[in-house]
C-alpha cells in the first residue's frame, strides 16, 4: 500500500486561508496514540498556542513545516525570512493537515496522519513521534462548513480525508440525514465514528482496484435521497475528478453545495502534486464550461 498512495496521503493540499504569511508559531509534540495500524494522532502543545485561533470551518487544516536534516534556519524562525534568503533545496518542507480537534483551554491540537510504511515525510515522523520533539505551523485555513439549510449531506473519501470527515460529522446537527463513503485498504483501518442516527457511514475496503475505484462505485451507485445535498468529495485526484463530473453533470448539485479536492495524486509526491495542481483543475474547470 505505500507505493499507492506514499507521500501523497495527507490531508489537504492548497485551498483558501492556506496560511502562507512568515509567521510561524513552534509547537511541541505532548502525545501519540495509535488509532489504527493506518493512522497516527498527535497531540502538539506550547505556549506559541496561545497565537492561534481556530476558524469556523470543519475542515480547518493547517501546514505542518518541517526543517531538513543538518541545516541552520535564521531565528527566529520565519519563512519569509527563509525563502527569500535561502537556497530551494535548503528551505523546509511542508505539508498540510487537518485540525481533528483544538482545545483552547489546554492549549491542545490535535492532528491525525495517515502512515503507510516509510515512505513520504509526515506519515514516518508521525510514527516515531516522542513527546519533546518540536515542529513549526502555520495557519490555519479551511473552506468547508456542513450546511445546515440542506435536505441531506453527502461526505466521500478515502484515508486522507477521514480527519475531516470524521470532524465534519461532529459538527452535523442531531437531526440531520445524509451518506458517508470512506475508503479504506485495510479492514483494520476502520475507525468508530461518531454521527447522527440520520446518517449512514459505508466504509469501503478496497484491495485490488486502483485508489478511488470503490468510491466512485458506491456514490454514483447510490440512489440519492430527495432534496438538496451538501457534498464533501476528497481523496486521490482522479477519483474525486471523476465524482465532480457526476455530481455537477448528472447530479445538478451546484458548485456552492460542492467541496472537492484531489488531496494526492498516484504517481505523485506532494510537491509534484502541488506543482501541477492548478493547472489539473483549470483543465477540469473548462471541461465543464
Amino acid at each position: 500500500m505505500a507505493s499507492r498512495m506514499a507521500e501523497g496521503v495527507r490531508n489537504r493540499v492548497g485551498g483558501r486561508g492556506e496560511g502562507r504569511g512568515g509567521a510561524t508559531l513552534p509547537i511541541t509534540v505532548a502525545r501519540t496514540e495509535r488509532l489504527s495500524p493506518t493512522m497516527v494522532r498527535v497531540v502538539f502543545t506550547g505556549d506559541a498556542l496561545a497565537n492561534f485561533t481556530m476558524n469556523e470551518f470543519s475542515d480547518a487544516y493547517v501546514k505542518l513545516i518541517y526543517p531538513r536534516a543538518g541545516v541552520e534556519y535564521p531565528e527566529p524562525f520565519d519563512m519569509r525570512v527563509i525563502r527569500n534568503q535561502m537556497a530551494p533545496e535548503d528551505q523546509p518542507q511542508n505539508r498540510t493537515y487537518t485540525v481533528r480537534r483544538w482545545d483552547a483551554e489546554n492549549r491542545e491540537l490535535a492532528i491525525d496522519f495517515v502512515v503507510h510504511g516509510d515512505e513520504g515525510l509526515a506519515g514516518p515522523w508521525a510514527r516515531d513521534a516522542r513527546p519533546g520533539d518540536q515542529i513549526w505551523l502555520a495557519g490555519p485555513g479551511g473552506g468547508y462548513l456542513p450546511d445546515a439549510d440542506v435536505d441531506w449531506h453527502l461526505l466521500a473519501g478515502d484515508e486522507s480525508a477521514l480527519p475531516a470527515i470524521a470532524a465534519s460529522l461532529e459538527r452535523l446537527a442531531d437531526d440531520a440525514t445524509g451518506h458517508v463513503f470512506i475508503e479504506i485498504h485495510d479492514a483494520a483501518s476502520e475507525l468508530a465514528l461518531t454521527a447522527p442516527a440520520g446518517v449512514s457511514v459505508t466504509w469501503l475496503l478496497n484491495t485490488e482496484d486502483a485508489p478511488g475505484a470503490a468510491l466512485v462505485a458506491a456514490v454514483t451507485g447510490l440512489e440519492f435521497p430527495e432534496g438538496a445535498v451538501h457534498a464533501f468529495v476528497h481523496g486521490e485526484a482522479a477519483a474525486v475528478r471523476d465524482l465532480r463530473r457526476f455530481l455537477k453533470r448528472e447530479r445538478g448539485v451546484k458548485q456552492t453545495h460542492l467541496s472537492v479536492s484531489g488531496y494526492w495524486r498516484i504517481g505523485a509526491n506532494d510537491e509534484e502534486w502541488r506543482a501541477v495542481k492548478g493547472d489539473w483543475n483549470r483543465k477540469i474547470e473548462e471541461s465543464e464550461g
